[in-house]
């Protein structure tokens, strides 16, 4: 692999950056970015459970972290760490990250606690490090584009979401569905941050917000917006799958727009990790942050009051 060059034509060191987590996301999905990715040194992995850790360390090369004192090993060896973690698990080990001093490619939701994502936030802001937070339409080369043409064009009236997925529905597999905090916190927080990560930069910010049961764990969504317009969403993780897909429609003076479809999650994750590289290189905060992670934290955490 060749080594990237500076400016002056000299060899740049590339950065490291570790992973937190070595479950089938990180499995599938993180480490083979960051395993491949030319701009950086792929500096170890941490888990929770040594095994996992060391499994996931040695197809990469990489040293293996467990237990307390290997996060704090691992946080002093990089410039950089990605997450793989339960939300709840992500957002204190976020802080930490940030108070040492790392930059921080963040999965989504940050936390399902508004307390736990404004700690993060404030811990990124107080340490000046950079953060991005992995809603995957705002990276992927066909939809970010297709985001900010449609955010630029305005006149729209109103939207309307489908994220429906049959992790949960009878006789359903996958690497995913033994998820506890999926289990737990359903398609509400697994892939309403997804949604709304396209909705409010197109239609403005979320100022209302209206939940409702479906089936299983499905959620209806009514979200009023700044621009005037309005949108619906619904989310379920135990759709039937001849009914599952993901859809996104943007209705307004110039018809009916659909969001793109987008390539695979290893390479989008490469572009996350070339977002988090620009905003620590310049110091410029990404729209898709820690602060918009917290954003959208309390948007789901509103919805989530009233279907209790």
């Amino acid at each position: 692999m060749t080594q990237p060059l500076s400016t002056d034509g000299a060899p740049r060191r590339r950065t490291r950056i570790g992973l937190l987590g070595a479950g089938p996301w990180a499995g599938r999905t993180q480490a083979p970015a960051l395993g491949t990715h030319e701009g950086v040194d792929f500096a170890g992995v941490w888990a929770r459970r040594p095994e996992a850790a060391a499994a996931l360390a040695d197809a990469y090369g990489t040293k293996a972290y467990s237990g307390d004192d290997g996060a704090d090993e691992l946080l002093a060896s990089c410039d950089a760490v990605a997450f793989a973690l339960p939300p709840d698990v992500q957002a204190p080990l976020a802080v930490r990250a940030a108070e040492a001093g790392c930059h921080l490619l963040l999965d989504k939701p940050v936390a399902t606690t508004v307390a736990a994502a404004a700690a993060t936030a404030r811990a990124v802001e107080r340490a000046g490090v950079a953060s991005v937070v992995f809603c995957t339409l705002r990276f992927a080369e066909e939809t970010r584009g297709w985001i900010a043409g449609q955010a630029a064009a305005g006149g729209w009236f109103t939207a309307r979401a489908q994220w429906l997925a049959p992790l949960f529905a009878p006789g359903g597999a996958g690497p995913y569905a033994a998820s506890p905090w999926r289990r737990e916190k359903g398609a509400l927080w697994d892939v309403g941050p997804h949604v709304l990560s396209v909705l409010i930069p197109v239609l403005g910010e979320v100022t209302g917000v209206t939940a409702a049961h479906g089936p299983g764990d499905t959620v209806h969504l009514v979200l009023r917006h700044a621009s005037g317009a309005s949108s619906t969403a619904t989310l379920s993780l135990s759709a039937p799958p001849e009914s599952a897909g993901t859809s996104l429609e943007l209705l307004g003076d110039r018809g009916t727009v659909t969001l793109p479809k987008w390539s695979d999650a290893v390479g989008v994750f490469r572009l996350a990790v070339d977002a988090l590289l620009e905003a620590a290189r310049t110091g410029r905060p990404h729209a898709c942050d820690a602060r918009f992670g917290l954003r959208l934290t309390e948007i789901l955490a509103e919805a989530e009051a009233q279907l209790a």
